[in-house]
Order: C-alpha cells, then structure tokens, then sequence
C-alpha cells in the first residue's frame, strides 16, 4: 500500500512514545526512519522500528535520557549519547560542531556509546546542509571476517560522505565496508532466495550462496582487502577515537535483551573553503566529465525524494500495532 512519508513518521513516533521514548527522543529518531523510506532505504527505516521498540521496552536502549555535550578541544566536539539513541545526541552536538568547522576551517564530532545510527547518510546529509563537507564513520555487531579467515571481526562498519550543492547535495554516499550489507542475507533467507557468490562465507570459511550458510559464517569485505581497510579504518575511529565498544564487543544489533550497543559515531566537518575559492569550480570540473557520459552519474546527484512509498501491508500492519 502507498503511505506517505510524514504518516511514516507520525506513526513511527508514536510507537516510539508508546515502548517509553521521550519526546525529543522519538523524533529525532521517527524523523530519521521517515528520511530513510523517502530515499528507499528500506533497510534503515521501518524494517527496524519493531528492534527500536522492543529494546525501549526490555531497556537494552535508554529512551529518555539526554545527551551531554562538551568540546574538549576548539576543533573538537563530544557527544556521549549515554547508551540512548544516536540520532538526538548527534542534534544536541550539532550546532557546536558546526560552530567549531566555520571557526577552525575543520571540526571533528565524536558520538560516544550510543544505539545504532542506522543510515549514516542521514547524519552527514546534515553537516552538508550547514554548507560543510561531512564525512562520517561507524562500527556496529561483528559480522565481518578478515580476508581468508571465517570468524566474525568487525561490523558493515558504513563511511559516508556529503558534499553540499546549490540547494541538494552535490554528491552523497553511504556505504556498508562490507560486500553488502547484513539485511540483504537475512532478507533472501526470508524469501527462500539464494545469495550472490562474494557475499559471505560459511563457518567453514568457504564462499556460499545459501543466506543460512552465510548468517552462520561471516559476511566478507567489498573488494577484499581493499574494503577491508576501509573497515578498519571506520572501526578505530568509531570505536577508537570515542571511546565507545568494538565491534566484537557488541552483541547482534536487533537481539532484544543484552547490554546496551555503546557504540561510536565519527563524523569530520570540512569548509569546503578554506583554503581558496575554487572547491566548487574543481568539482564541477570532475561532475561535467562524468556527465558527459552516458550511463555514468556522480554518486547521490540524482537521489529522488519520494513523499510516497510503498510499504508490505504486513509490515504496516505491524507498524499501526506498534503505534496503538
């Protein structure tokens, strides 16, 4: 059925109000679920309302509490999300952070011990509405192996990154470091469909096509040790320069009962002009190539922001329970 995208979010705050999210809370978050379906992120938006819920409920995610913000350094902001959601510890710290890359040229924002974020784009997206180059980094459960080995390491560990435009990003992407991302296996399982070869090994190290093979081994990096540095890379700085958990240390992001995710977000703030006028004039530059040829696109420049989308009746049905 078509719904549309501010019912999305009404709906999703309202569930959110009613397992115990306060109400900064559950809008920072429902606003985040909705942004998520208008671009057709499906697997960051509605797909994960129900584990928000359930974990509000069972305590694993602290709903109510309020993030505190300090800036250790000038060009430094901290926000510790207190084991609560990292979308309204990323808005309190915000506006500081922002302050510190127009005052400095560059500023760095630590998201400490937080939920999962979920679309790391919806973040930077933010930083480049401000005018600043956002790029960002998170870790999240391990799911990813070491190439040649079987046992699980690191998360999807995502990097996304948004270059700000004339009104909508100039480029935008948001990535998992890993060869896809965890909810496209547990998805075909679902569906009784196979998996393409180069997503996964099974606990025996060996490539497979067969999701319960692969969710009983380990998901593999993009690109082999190529997107395995990039993991890496994502998981020293999330977890590393903010003090929140590793990846091994984290238990299945949706498991309902457990410890609290505590883990980190790292985000850099960039003034694309700094150092001279002529940012806007080299990306153009490289933009004008690219669209010279057919087929060929810069990532994000032509995203479509739906005000409609379409939803699985029983994934809506499932939606309208929690909201009651």
């Amino acid at each position: 059925m078509k719904v549309s995208v501010a019912e999305i979010e009404a709906q999703s705050r309202a569930a959110l109000l009613s397992h115990g999210a306060g109400d900064l809370q559950a809008a920072a978050v429902a606003k985040a679920v909705a942004r998520a379906e208008a671009l057709g992120n499906v697997i960051c938006g509605l797909y994960y309302l129900q584990s928000y819920c359930t974990q509000l409920a069972s305590g694993r995610v602290n709903g109510t509490v309020d993030p505190v913000v300090t800036r250790p350094r000038p060009g430094a902001v901290l926000a510790d999300a207190k084991f609560g959601f990292a979308q309204p510890a990323f808005a309190a710290a915000l506006p500081q952070a922002v302050a510190a890359a127009q005052e400095n040229g560059v500023a760095t924002l630590a998201v400490a011990h937080a939920h999962t974020c979920t679309s790391l784009g919806f973040f930077t997206e933010q930083i480049a509405a401000a005018g600043l180059i956002g790029i960002g980094f998170t870790n999240a459960s391990p799911v990813v192996a070491p190439p040649g080995g079987s046992k699980r390491v690191i998360g999807t560990n995502p990097i996304a990154m948004t270059v700000p435009g004339d009104g909508d990003p100039a480029m935008h992407f948001d990535f998992s470091t890993s060869a896809v991302a965890l909810g496209k296996i547990t998805m075909a399982k679902a569906a009784g469909e196979s998996i393409p070869i180069g997503w996964a090994v099974d606990e025996h190290g060996e490539p497979t096509t067969d999701p319960e093979a692969a969710l009983k081994g380990a998901l593999v990096s993009a690109g082999g040790y190529k997107g395995w540095g990039f993991g890496l890379m994502a998981e020293l700085l999330a977890a590393g320069m903010t003090g929140s958990v590793n990846s091994l240390d984290v238990a299945g992001l949706k498991v309902p009962e457990g410890k609290p995710h505590g883990l980190g977000q790292f985000y850099i703030l960039m003034d694309p002009g700094t150092y001279h006028a002529d940012f806007g004039a080299r990306f153009a530059r490289v933009a004008e190539a690219v669209a010279a040829q057919e087929g060929a696109r810069i990532p994000g420049a032509d995203r479509t922001v739906m005000t409609q989308v379409d939803v699985p009746d029983a994934l809506w049905d499932l939606v309208l329970k929690l909201s009651a």
